[in-house]
């Protein structure tokens, strides 16, 4: 970059608007200094929200689960070896990557697809759901489908992938 090309950068935030131009350095330096100055609590609420590294959850799923073009995602584990709550999990999980991955059109699913996937009868598939919205795994969505949640997605990472691989023996 020659000394004469320089960068503009516009920042809003809130009701704070800042411009800053200049060479690439010194507009560096004004950025992290706005951000110093009028978001001393930045890095402090950065820690405190909930976030999954899609990177990282897709390598933790690996052999869990899988995706097809044509017929969307699939369970590479057989359900007889997980509670039905890790069951319906893995399948809204599932569906969670598949939509941010590109390969489904929804990261929400209907009740009666989860009851196909479970196998199991529609009193049980609804009372397990209700068990996973009431513990804000997963939420109900407008159009009476069932998406997981952000702490959905932190709590299967952290907590119930392992607890399966374990179970798994692996």
């Amino acid at each position: 970059m020659s000394s004469e090309e320089s960068v503009w950068v516009q920042v809003k935030y809130g009701g704070v608007e800042k411009t800053f131009s200049g060479s690439l350095e010194e507009v560096w330096l004004c950025l992290n200094r706005f951000f110093s100055e009028f978001l001393p609590s930045f890095e402090v609420a950065k820690k405190l929200l909930l976030r999954a590294d899609l990177e990282e959850l897709v390598g933790a799923c690996e052999g869990l689960v899988g995706f097809s073009k044509m017929e969307g995602a699939f369970l590479l584990v057989s359900r007889d070896r997980l509670t039905d709550n890790e069951t319906l999990l893995l399948w809204l999980l599932a569906y969670y990557i598949g939509f941010r991955l590109g390969f489904v059109e929804d990261d929400a699913v209907s009740r009666e697809f989860l009851q196909a996937k479970l196998g199991k009868s529609g009193k049980i598939t609804s009372t397990r759901l209700g068990e996973l919205v009431k513990s804000d795994l997963v939420v109900k969505t407008a159009d009476d489908k069932y998406r997981i949640t952000s702490f959905g997605v932190v709590q299967m990472q952290r907590e119930i992938i392992p607890r399966i691989r374990a179970k798994l023996g692996g």
